[in-house]
């Protein structure tokens, strides 16, 4: 019996957009032919999501489910073709399904996601094909973030693009609610500077001192520029360093000392962020057709 090595499993995934399970078992099944494996998955879960599975999903939605307590909470990001799906009622539905999911199972693996049971009975992946099947869009979980809480969890949704879950400790609901606001707003990476990977830092250093020298600076002061500008990248990448949406004379660090509270950790998922779209230049695509035609 041939090996099924998990490179096999990853790009019967990529052409079929089944899970990772039923790949494996089809690649097992036809002894490893990826040909007669990517047939019979076709044939198992009918062609429609087998076809649809190559597109690029970078539309979507954000589904967050927080406990009455606010001490728990879960964040999905899930992607479809276009903006029409990610309006309709069923898919909205699927995606607040999973975020509640994650949340009672804990599980935020996605290939282990998909294996879970929904109330319904069904498998995440099972009711996932179903909506490919009604949709005719390749429909895919990206991510998802559990937070189990030191202080209260708040959460903000923007639209349905943008979503965020911050964990704080201290303050009030409204200090939670104005701190999810901003960092869906502002964006930033980490917490603090101590939560900045180093080598982060240390790249921006370099780039900061190349840029000093490029421009003639004398070298006497490049060391006092290149902290300027790493001081200044962390207060923009950092929450504790961002200006406070709300007042900007303030920074939230400054915020969240007055208010003798802090945050522990945060989640903040942009629908498609970091997915590269294609493009069609519809110009160009007649005038190569019409150059066929000819």
């Amino acid at each position: 019996m041939a090996e099924i090595t998990a490179s096999m499993v990853k790009e019967l995934r990529q052409r079929t957009g089944m899970g990772m399970m039923e790949c494996k078992k089809a690649l097992a099944e036809v002894d490893g032919d990826m040909k007669k494996a990517e047939d019979l998955l076709r044939i198992k879960s009918g062609a429609k999501a087998s076809k649809v599975a190559g597109r690029v999903a970078a539309e979507g939605a954000i589904g967050v489910h927080v406990s009455a307590d606010s001490k728990l909470g879960a964040m999905v990001e899930v992607n479809c073709e276009t903006d029409f799906v990610a309006k309709d009622g069923n898919f909205g539905e699927f995606v607040n399904n999973v975020a509640e999911l994650v949340a009672s199972s804990g599980v935020t693996d996605v290939d282990k996601l998909l294996e879970q049971k929904l109330a319904s009975g069904e498998t995440v992946e099972e009711k996932r094909q179903a909506l490919v099947a009604k949709l005719g869009e390749n429909i895919t979980i990206r991510r998802a973030a559990l937070h189990r809480a030191t202080g209260k969890l708040a959460n903000y949704l923007h639209g349905i693009r943008i979503g965020v879950l911050v964990d704080v400790d201290g303050g009030d609901d409204m200090l939670g609610k104005d701190l999810a606001m901003h960092i869906a707003a502002s964006k930033p990476v980490a917490v603090s500077r101590e939560q900045v990977a180093p080598e982060v830092i240390e790249r921006e250093r370099d780039i900061a001192k190349a840029r000093a020298l490029e421009e003639g600076k004398p070298e006497n002061i490049v060391e006092k520029i290149v902290e300027g500008s790493v001081r200044k990248f962390l207060s923009e990448i950092t929450l504790h360093g961002q200006p406070f949406v709300k007042d900007d004379k303030v920074n939230v660090e400054k915020l969240l000392a007055s208010k003798n509270a802090k945050v522990a950790a945060f989640s903040l998922f942009v629908v498609g962020e970091g997915i590269e779209k294609k493009t069609t230049d519809f110009a160009a695509e007649v005038a190569a057709q019409t150059a066929q035609a000819r």
